[in-house]
């Protein structure tokens, strides 16, 4: 490991899931995160050629915003509008740059199709974030909201127990990204590197690969 830190995780613990689904999923301890089994085992690569990036404009809710991220878009709202769409900067402007849903979750707002307000299209149609075009620019340093960054994972806080939970969010839309993943031997967590270093450090990483070939080589049925 890199830097010489102590690798800190542990196997084994186990969650029984209510539901017409009801099944029991594996959750990995990393520092103070649970992490889904399906995080460090299933396949996921992005293939925007097959979904158009559908994700951007499919669901109830827009992208989840973290408490520090609203003030961030209210800081490059200026320098991000010749990247969005007209009509969306216009109900940015009327509607506000986030709302809070039935749910009391913070999110990015939604057009009247559905579509995140923040969303844009390239010239094949495939949807894009307009605060990343703008970051990949120069012009800010935000790259888009973590949630978007992170997705399929999604993170959930548990306020009482101050740990936060990280799932994998298994979408139809999806579909071609678990396929392509398969075919290129990817998992979840290998495909989103970046954003998990990005919210949680380098030395989380590590010690996530490390859990995940451990799992690989055997390591949860012999422990």
């Amino acid at each position: 490991m890199q830097g010489g830190h102590e690798v800190a995780y542990n196997l084994g613990f186990s969650l029984n899931l209510p539901g017409p689904e009801s099944h029991t999923v594996i959750m990995v301890v990393v520092q103070d995160k649970l992490i889904s089994e399906d995080i460090l085992e299933e396949a996921f690569v992005c293939n925007l050629e097959a979904c158009k990036g559908a994700c951007c404009w499919e669901g109830d809710f827009g992208a989840p915003l973290e408490p520090a991220e609203l003030p961030v878009l209210r800081e490059i709202f200026e320098k991000i509008q010749p990247f969005l769409l007209p009509e969306a900067v216009a109900l940015l402007q009327e509607k506000g740059l986030y709302t809070t849903y039935e749910d009391d979750s913070i999110g990015t707002p939604l057009m009247p199709n559905g579509a995140c307000a923040y969303m844009t299209l390239d010239e094949s149609g495939i949807a894009k974030c307009g605060i990343e075009q703008t970051y990949r620019t120069g012009t800010i340093d935000f790259q888009k909201p973590i949630s978007c960054h992170l997705y399929p994972i999604r993170v959930k806080k548990i306020e009482r127990a101050k740990f936060e939970a990280l799932n994998y969010d298994r979408w139809e839309i999806c579909s071609p990204a678990c396929q392509l993943g398969k075919k290129l031997k990817v998992p979840v967590y290998q495909f989103l590197k970046e954003p998990l270093i990005r919210k949680y450090g380098i030395d989380f990483f590590e010690e996530l690969d490390a859990a995940a070939r451990f799992m690989k080589e055997g390591g949860l049925e012999e422990g």
